[in-house]
């Protein structure tokens, strides 16, 4: 004869009542998932993005508002200038003044620092990143020390050096300074980067008979373009925006960089601001089309140089 034991029992009757709840009209509660956001932290975080969004075009299209208003003192007005709105000031800068030689300037010394800066850091990433030499450690610390002294202090003995080498004047040798500030950053960006391609991709290719150079630039660059990218808009928006040594070491007017030619709108009794803010449109145009050729490879090589080092 059986018998039930009193657990048993409840654990059947428990099991009818959920068994009845499902079947009946009480829906199972809906569970969420990990990693899955309810509909407020969803709502919350768009909202975040979108005021952020805001807050970052805010200045670029005020700066493009105001560059549609013919006068210079429009900024200080500027509910004014949706009645008289014009593309004069942009025919101004076009036609009156030497934009296009600083467009040319601008772009021989940034397109320079950038491929000459990129060169010189890449061969030194890779070398501390591959080769053990001795204080190759050392020698990345004291390229990061480089990076420490205020433009102030460096003015002058570059001034000097530049003097002695009759560069004064001259685009390779601003080239050649901002070379000086964004090799160090991009090497040690670099250095990262190169630590996470593996070694082995280095065996093969002695095995196939490259030399150290050929693995280098055969193998290893074209492994390396998201890191690559950085570093080329790094050290092209460094050159690009640069004002103090430009304004110091570039004495003649048509060889000023676009940095320079902007505070030529502002002198000590008058400031075209107007015409200010049409060139300063105008100016965004290159380092929009130069961020647009590496955009694809640019968050890549953020992310991946800073696995490693």
């Amino acid at each position: 004869m059986s018998t039930t034991t009193p657990t048993n029992v409840t654990t059947t009757a428990s099991a009818d009542s959920s068994s009845a709840r499902s079947a009946g009209g009480t829906p199972p509660r809906a569970t969420r998932r990990r990693g899955e956001n309810s509909l407020a932290g969803s709502l919350a975080s768009h909202a975040i993005l979108v005021v952020a969004s805001l807050a970052a075009l805010f200045p670029i299209a005020w700066l493009v508002f105001l560059s549609l208003g013919p006068d210079k003192d429009d900024y200080l007005h500027p509910g004014r200038i949706f009645g008289k709105m014009t593309f004069a000031n942009y025919s101004y800068v076009l036609q009156e003044t030497p934009f296009f030689d600083w467009l040319v300037s601008t772009l021989v010394v940034s397109l320079g620092t950038t491929v000459i800066g990129v060169l010189i850091a890449a061969t030194t990433g890779y070398a501390v990143s591959r080769m053990r030499f001795p204080g190759y450690r050392k020698f990345m610390w004291v390229l990061l020390v480089t990076q420490m002294f205020p433009v102030a202090v460096l003015m002058v003995p570059m001034y000097e050096i530049l003097s002695e080498l009759k560069l004064i004047d001259s685009y390779l040798g601003l080239i050649l300074v901002y070379c000086s500030t964004a090799v160090p950053y991009c090497a040690w960006l670099l250095k990262g980067y190169f630590d996470t391609i593996p070694f082995e991709i280095d065996e093969a290719g002695r095995v196939d008979g490259l030399t150290p150079f050929g693995t280098f630039a055969r193998l290893i660059l074209p492994l390396a373009k998201p890191g690559l990218a950085v570093a080329a808009f790094y050290s092209f928006i460094t050159a690009f925006g640069e004002v103090a040594f430009a304004s110091t070491f570039m004495l003649s007017d048509t060889k000023y960089t676009f940095a320079v030619g902007l505070q030529s709108f502002v002198s000590e009794h008058d400031a075209q601001r107007n015409l200010m803010a049409a060139t300063a449109v105008l100016v965004a145009i290159p380092v929009s089309a130069f961020f647009y050729l590496v955009q694809k490879n640019l968050v890549t090589g953020l992310t991946a140089g800073g696995t490693k080092g």
